[in-house]
């Protein structure tokens, strides 16, 4: 299982987002399957925070980059077992995160620590039984989450237009926003938009080895 913890980084100065963060989620859900299914679906924790558990590694992945592009959480990655909060093996009937327990918790709540503490610009973690596939997930994440962070609201508007993977998109994204197909181009190329979701894949696979 992966779980993530997604600790506000600005309340003080944003007030709480937590509700939001969730409302994103939800909208996400019919483009990401493995989000929609979540076995604990995404819920507050404890004061400005929120935490999910996930079976899919690229659901995990797409979370925590949509986490990152608002610049204002830290992520942690656990991986690991989810059980119920006694300790009793499976997943708790209520479909309540709060009910949940084991590994993969303690290793989200390890990352989301570490992620805090960080001095390093992406505020990202990953924790799991095998330290050093985490590592890797970690650093790819890092990598791809700095594309992510770095990205320009006028570039933003571009890309939440397309669709990886699909052809012939840049031209309809050009008329609905009032621009020309080659200003479409540049974005996505400034952006290394192509490059990121490249990446993906192997970051889900280092997510799905970090469980040991």
């Amino acid at each position: 299982m992966f779980v993530l913890t997604l600790n506000q980084r600005d309340t003080p100065d944003a007030g709480d987002r937590v509700d939001a963060l969730l409302r994103t989620l939800r909208d996400a859900e019919p483009g990401m399957p493995g989000l929609r299914d979540a076995p604990l679906p995404f819920a507050r924790s404890v004061g400005d925070e929120a935490i999910g558990v996930l079976e899919d590694p690229h659901a995990a992945v797409d979370v925590a980059l949509r986490a990152l592009r608002e610049r204002r959480w830290n992520v942690g990655v656990g991986v690991g077992s989810v059980t119920h909060a006694d300790g009793s093996a499976g997943l708790p009937a209520s479909g309540d995160v709060h009910d949940a327990g084991g590994p993969g918790l303690v290793a989200a709540r390890r990352a989301v620590e570490a992620a805090a503490l960080s001095t390093a610009r992406i505020p990202l973690a990953v924790r799991g039984l095998d330290a050093e596939a985490a590592a890797e997930a970690e650093a790819v994440l890092k990598l791809v989450g700095q594309l992510v962070w770095t990205r320009t609201a006028a570039e933003w508007a571009v890309l939440d237009l397309l669709v990886p993977g699909v052809r012939g998109q840049q031209r309809p994204a050009a008329e609905a926003l009032g621009i020309t197909v080659q200003a479409v181009s540049q974005a996505v190329q400034r952006s290394f938009w192509n490059e990121e979701h490249a990446c993906r894949p192997a970051a889900a696979r280092l997510l799905g080895l970090a469980g040991g």
